[in-house]
């Protein structure tokens, strides 16, 4: 088995995989072996259906659909907005967003939260396949086992404290195995009780609504995110992990968090997770020294 990691900023970081994907193709040896791209994943700005963050990508959605067809990645639209109601479903730039991801030769995928969504995209884009995002805060296993079970999902995303439910975890069927999408690298503090309320804040704001901001309860919230933090997390995921205890027991696949990160920390986070050690300086080298990428 592969790990098939779900990276972030599919439009938020157009630029960076513009430059990365060529070098995962041409230096495949740079890279470790037992690991692939399994999508790169986010949301234009300004998208109704948005959720989890709010959008701030500006690349043109032609050219990041050219993008992953020219490396056969599959692309996810970030549409995990939790509040949408009826009137939103005929919103015309995310009808057009799936309309011009369905029809690429490699399958595609929209991350959601809400099931009225789910329904109106079966019938109306049924080439696209469905995940179950991780906004829906599923930290009861119970609840997380019947969303494995509902036939509309492809992946479910649980939430990062379910990482280490290893008893139940293993205890799941094969094919159930493979529909876990675990998220690896979350900062968000452990024991926050507000997590839901924070996602549907951002559900808020994304469909123009005028609301305060979140106020992020976290002892640690003025640090802000760093990968050095998240990796002291009790339900981080590292890369010995992935070895040692996900991929023997039949867990493959591997979502990183990072959408509303700058990106550079995203490069920090395809070099911790893909790059073997010999050859990090390389790919950095070979990322900076592209004088069209702005990394900071």
């Amino acid at each position: 088995m592969k790990a098939r990691y779900h990276l972030p900023g599919l439009f938020e970081f157009y630029e960076l995989y513009r430059a990365f994907l060529p070098l995962f193709r041409e230096h495949r040896e740079w890279f470790y072996d037992w690991c692939e791209i399994g999508s790169i994943y986010g949301a234009p700005a300004d998208c109704l259906w948005g959720g989890g963050r709010v959008g701030f990508g500006d690349a043109e959605p032609a050219d990041v659909a050219a993008l992953m067809g020219e490396y056969a990645v599959s692309a996810r639209l970030t549409f995990s907005n939790s509040l949408l109601r009826e009137e939103h479903l005929s919103d015309a730039k995310c009808n057009a967003l799936c309309a011009l991801f369905e029809s690429g030769a490699t399958q595609n995928g929209v991350i959601i939260s809400s099931d009225l969504l789910l329904d109106y995209l079966q019938k109306k884009y049924p080439g696209l396949y469905l995940v179950s995002s991780t906004t829906k805060v599923l930290t009861a296993f119970d609840r997380f086992e019947a969303e494995l079970n509902r036939k509309a999902f492809r992946y479910v995303v649980p939430d990062f404290r379910l990482n280490k439910a290893w008893d139940r975890l293993n205890a799941l069927p094969e094919a159930l195995k493979q529909k876990v999408e675990f998220l690896c690298n979350e900062c968000c503090w452990y024991e926050c009780p507000d997590r839901k309320a924070c996602y549907e804040n951002v559900s808020r704001k994304n469909l123009g609504e005028s609301c305060a901001d979140h106020i992020c309860v976290s002892p640690d919230a003025r640090r802000g995110y760093r990968f050095s933090d998240a990796m002291q997390n009790p339900g981080f995921i590292g890369i010995g992990d992935i070895q040692r205890a996900y991929l023997p027991n039949g867990f493959s696949h591997f979502k990183i968090e990072g959408r509303s990160l700058g990106s550079a920390v995203i490069l920090e986070f395809l070099l911790y997770y893909m790059t073997k050690p010999a050859y990090q300086l390389k790919v950095r080298e070979e990322i900076y020294l592209d004088s069209a990428l702005d990394l900071f």
